[in-house]
């Protein structure tokens, strides 16, 4: 089985019913995406196919075999190591504490900025209704989204 992860090619001999979760932490050592619930409640397992959010512990690697793409929050930094704005806009906002949910959120951020670009606080919280915050930072991270928002709009304007 071949896995394009982070935009680099992985060929192993796994179980197509494993979970995705498994072969990235276990198998790979790319441990960002987090062991939550194990039902995809939670979020914190979320990470690309292709450019969707999905809970990569109900993902089959079958399923995540068909993918062009997987991104992991190990795969959104940028180049030479600089965080993303979403990663930034997450730091400077300080919309995390323990951490356990963070890489999912900041994933399911990224999917979301990608669909819309400048979204609303409802949409921010909408699109990150199934993430479980443990504790409870939800408003400081619906700044951080809306932050990222900016930071990748003065992004694109600079990059023109």
């Amino acid at each position: 089985m071949r896995l394009n992860i982070n935009g680099q090619a992985f060929t192993g001999e796994w179980d197509p019913a494993v979970s995705l979760l498994s072969i990235l932490r276990d198998d790979l050592g790319l441990t960002g995406t987090k062991y939550g619930c194990g039902e995809g409640a939670c979020g914190a397992c979320t990470v690309l196919l292709d450019g969707r959010a999905v809970r990569s512990c109900q993902t089959p690697a079958r399923q995540a075999a068909l993918a062009k793409s997987i991104t992991t929050v190990e795969g959104l930094e940028q180049r030479e190591g600089a965080l993303s704005p979403v990663q930034q806009a997450f730091l400077e906002k300080a919309a995390f504490q323990c951490g356990f949910c963070t890489a999912g959120m900041i994933v399911g951020a990224t999917a979301l900025l990608n669909e819309k670009p400048q979204p609303t606080p409802a949409d921010v919280r909408r699109a990150l209704a199934g993430h479980i915050c443990r504790c409870g930072t939800y408003n400081r991270i619906v700044e951080a989204v809306r932050l990222a928002a900016r930071l990748k709009g003065d992004a694109t304007d600079a990059a023109a």
